[in-house]
């Protein structure tokens, strides 16, 4: 631990999006190295980060503080008529003391998307008084209630402020902080000098924070580029939102106590609230929703029950699986040790659910099946998940689920394009509109992505940044870096034209940040209880989808079930041509019952005439299967 005692506790990564230029694990790397025991994390109206950053400070030995910094709205976050993004909320630094506390963050950022977006993701005072419980307030940086009020000059709005700082205080008594900055800003002088006389006649006690927005001091013009990008405007530009200095990286204690002479009691006071926080995440529970079976039948019993029925269905003509009502040994071994791994790590509920809503769909004609690892379980296979024998083929239910991994099983369940919707509304309506949501999922700033919102910020000409971009390899994930490395052109670019070498420079700033956050494609999560008793929620922006704040990795860690609901277009094309033969001729078929033996089909397969068939359309893989010449399916 640094010798002098501080710790911050107002911290920006690039979750902040388009502002915040630092990653999660550079951040605490950072602290790490300065020999600080503590970091909070505080992104703009958001908790996206908080679990990776929990996970990794743990990692890292440093104590994570997980907190927010709230957008709080003038009145009531249900008005949304203030005009200008400016007028409509007010900054507030909030900060989780125990697990109670983040529960009540939780809470506070999902109210704030799903009730009070305006502009921003705002709170209000209502909810504060709701979920106060477990949090620490500071008073926030130069665009905080208080500080405006302060900013705006003469004695009665003074007095206003004073007022502020009473109501906050006695919201959260001796958990309310003034909190002040020092980035060598001529506002934040101005603040902190109005805010040490609110703090000496309320007796408030002071804490120094630092508003971090990136990791070292010479990342401030790739921070620059982000608010390019995020304002739409270019670096040229006069009259923009901009860090009027360098000095909002992650300072040292020592630089932090240089820059508050005289101010080393608020400077200890973030140590002293940092000890304070006592922070243990349940990771690793599963919180997944119980399927009730029929009355006086277990899960266990019930599941069984539908793999003997829906097996004796699938081998009703094959005498050697089934037959004068009982399973061959091969199918009652293979069943038993299923069901025996199903039983034996808690999972009957999940196959459960997923018949259920494939049941559904099957009963409303919405064509579904399973790909993937799941296609190799008997139990999938009876409960028409799957259309696929698994011993007809020889596939291996240890692919798909092992006793040894305690991971749940993932069945990914394609639907057609079209009605995808109508079984996620199945699910809603069935398990609580509550307790599902899709999963969001991050854009970052890939290495062409980067090179490109650079060059717009500098104004550079766009077919002189398209050059750039296409001596960029084509291989996936490339770096920067390795793109320089790899591509000649590219690299003597870099190191012989100045524009191209600060475009490089800076892209390398920026790549692999957070940029945006959009919907899963596939992925919705389903709980027991309301989701924002785990996990944090928002809408999407312009739409009214609910999606989890979390990605699909950070959703799966919290002990929440995730599942894949795949719309595929080759589905809606079938289910399109069915719907049309039986128009047309007035027969129904069932492409199921489809021989797999069809010379006519292996010959189209051999010609590689299999555009439009899933899988098989790509030019690779029809180049292949006029090479393999494929005759049968074994």
């Amino acid at each position: 631990m640094s010798t002098l005692p501080f710790a911050h506790l107002h911290c920006h990564s690039h979750y902040s999006l388009l502002d915040g230029a630092g990653t999660v694990r550079g951040l605490l790397e950072r602290a790490k190295a300065l020999r600080m025991n503590a970091l909070a994390l505080t992104d703009h109206g958001n908790l996206h980060g908080a679990l990776k950053f929990y996970q990794t400070a743990k990692e890292l030995g440093i104590k994570p503080i997980l907190g927010l910094e709230a957008y709080i709205a003038p009145g009531s976050r249900r008005h949304k008529e203030q005009g200008k993004s400016k007028d409509s909320s007010f900054h507030l630094t909030l900060l989780a003391r125990n697990r109670q506390g983040f529960r009540n963050l939780v809470k506070l950022s999902s109210a704030a998307f799903t009730e009070g977006f305006y502009f921003k993701p705002r709170i209000d005072k209502e909810l504060l008084e709701t979920h106060r419980e477990g949090l620490i307030c500071l008073s926030g940086c130069a665009s905080s209630e208080l500080s405006r009020l302060i900013l705006a000059g003469g004695e009665a709005n003074f007095q206003k402020a004073l007022e502020t700082a009473a109501w906050y205080r006695n919201l959260f008594g001796d958990d309310y902080y003034i909190e002040i900055q020092n980035n060598h800003l001529e506002v934040q002088r101005t603040v902190m000098e109005g805010a040490v006389r609110i703090a000496e006649q309320l007796e408030i006690p002071l804490v120094a924070t630092s508003d971090v927005h990136y990791i070292h001091r010479e990342d401030s013009e790739a921070q620059d580029i982000l608010l390019c990008v995020n304002t739409g405007k270019f670096r040229t530009d006069t009259n923009r939102m901009r860090m009027e200095t360098d000095e909002f990286f992650l300072r040292s204690p020592e630089e932090m106590y240089a820059a508050f002479p005289g101010r080393e009691d608020a400077l200890r006071r973030s140590q002293e609230i940092a000890d304070s926080v006592d922070i243990e995440l349940e990771l690793g529970q599963r919180h997944f929703p119980l399927f009730t079976p029929p009355e006086g039948k277990t899960s266990e019993q019930f599941l069984r029950d539908l793999c003997v029925e829906g097996l004796r269905e699938r081998y009703a003509k094959r005498p050697d699986r089934y037959a004068d009502g009982h399973f061959s040994a091969e199918v009652e071994a293979r069943l038993d040790r299923e069901l025996g791994v199903i039983n034996k790590l808690g999972f009957p509920n999940y196959f459960l659910i997923v018949w259920d809503f494939v049941r559904f769909a099957r009963s409303q004609g919405i064509q579904a099946t399973a790909r993937g690892s799941g296609v190799g379980s008997l139990v999938s296979y009876a409960l028409h998940l799957s259309h696929i024998c698994p011993l007809e083929y020889d596939l291996l239910f240890e692919r798909f689920l092992d006793e040894n991994r305690r991971e749940a099983p993932d069945i990914d369940i394609d639907f057609c394009q079209q009605r995808r919707g109508e079984v996620i509304q199945y699910v809603k309506d069935r398990y609580g509109l509550e307790n599902v949501a899709q999963i969001g999922t991050f854009g970052t700033l890939a290495a062409r992505a980067a090179i490109r919102d650079v060059g717009r910020a500098l104004g550079m000409p766009i077919p002189r940044v398209d050059a750039v971009v296409a001596m960029v390899p084509e291989e996936l994930k490339i770096t920067l870096e390795e793109a320089i490395q790899k591509s000649d052109g590219l690299r003597k670019a870099y190191e012989t034209d100045a524009e191209v070498r600060k475009l490089l420079d800076l892209a390398k700033g920026i790549e692999g940040l957070a940029r945006n956050v959009g919907t899963h494609a596939a992925a919705v999560v389903i709980a027991d209880r309301p989701l924002t008793d785990y996990v944090p929620l928002q809408h999407v922006q312009d739409k009214k989808e609910v999606i989890t704040q979390w990605a699909m990795g950070d959703v799966e860690r919290a002990g929440l079930l995730k599942m894949d609901f795949l719309g595929l277009r080759n589905l809606t094309i079938l289910s399109k041509v069915i719907e049309l033969i039986e128009q047309t001729t007035g027969e129904k078929i069932d492409p199921y019952t489809f021989p797999l033996d069809d010379a006519e089909t292996f010959a189209l397969l051999c010609r590689g005439e299999t555009k439009g068939i899933f899988q098989l359309e790509s030019g690779g893989i029809r180049d292949l299967l006029q090479r393999m010449k494929p005759d049968h399916f074994r």
